[in-house]
């Protein structure tokens, strides 16, 4: 290639400001540098990018082309480095660890807390994915460690206890079935329902189950976080299937909270890991401090960190 990422920065600058001369004072690029960049530029790819006019430039239809081209190659480089920053700092490694909303949203945070407190020189790099997206991620090499909840067999993966999540429901206050000890998700279904966002590992997992019954769910409304759902339920929206876990983390005083009769709604979370890769340390690391934090009550107000 004849032309370099001067060339491109300057391409999109001038596509920006419409105007050749603005786009080479952005780039720190004189007027007739700039130019002959451009006409250099073109003339490499064989195809105009501009057309040239009395009041500035506009992009050719080849030139819009480029342009998409080339913010994509510049958004990568800037992520390069974005990556790369850390090992400068003294970063020393990554691990990718895929769970579901879930467990990043209740367990996870205080149960890293030993972890990133003890390897201060990794950085963890946390996705949230369904639990056959993170099966996937996992057994693929795209994430070093997932937590799911799955209780079935992958040729690939290991498998180690975690923790557990209920599922319960979620009434709002003075709602007739408040004096209820119990509720079965088939009764659940005669409500209008509070629900997070189709791509949300819960909402997934209800559905199926609605329809397995044959049923389909009367969604009044979706949010997309559970602090707004329990908000819209609070306010007499509908009901919600919501995992005990995280209502601890949010003031429920008013509205009401039921277990499902379902044996489905108690449902184990699983670490998994590749069984044919060798761990790293840190990989390793991790996994052990998920392993002891099991055997710590869930208490989303109890600072592990300060343990000694």
């Amino acid at each position: 290639m004849s032309y370099d990422l001067v060339d491109l920065r300057l391409f999109v600058a001038v596509a920006d400001e419409g105007n050749i001369s603005r786009g080479g004072a952005a780039c720190f690029l004189a007027p007739s540098s700039a130019s002959l960049r451009i006409k250099n530029l073109e003339a490499t790819l064989g195809t105009s990018l501009f057309q040239r006019g009395a009041r500035g430039v506009s992009l050719t239809e080849a030139g819009e082309t480029m342009l998409r081209r080339c913010r994509a190659c510049l958004a990568e480089l800037e992520q390069m480095h974005a990556d790369l920053a850390p090992y400068a700092k003294g970063i020393k490694a990554h691990v990718a660890l895929s769970a579901s909303s879930t467990a990043i949203g209740s367990f996870l945070p205080n149960d890293l807390q030993l972890f990133l407190r003890d390897y201060p020189e990794v950085r963890v790099a946390m996705s949230e994915r369904l639990s056959h997206e993170t099966l996937a991620a996992v057994a693929s090499g795209q994430a070093d460690v997932g937590i799911v909840t799955w209780d079935g067999h992958h040729p690939d993966l290991d498998f180690i206890p975690y923790r557990t999540n209920e599922l319960t429901a979620v009434l709002p206050a003075g709602d007739a079935w408040a004096t209820r000890s119990a509720l079965s998700f088939t009764e659940c279904l005669e409500r209008p329902f509070v629900c997070p966002q189709s791509s949300s590992a819960i909402y997934t997992f209800i559905v199926n189950k609605a329809a397995a019954l044959g049923q389909r769910l009367d969604v009044r409304i979706q949010v997309t976080s559970f602090g707004a759902m329990i908000s819209m339920i609070r306010a007499g929206a509908g009901i919600g299937i919501l995992p005990r876990p995280v209502l601890q983390l949010f003031n429920c005083d008013d509205v009401h909270i039921l277990p499902l009769t379902d044996e489905w709604a108690t449902r184990p979370l699983r670490i998994c890991v590749h069984k044919r890769t060798t761990l790293s340390p840190y990989v390793q690391a991790l996994v052990a401090c998920l392993q002891a934090a099991r055997e710590t009550p869930f208490d989303p107000g109890h600072n592990q960190s300060s343990q000694t």
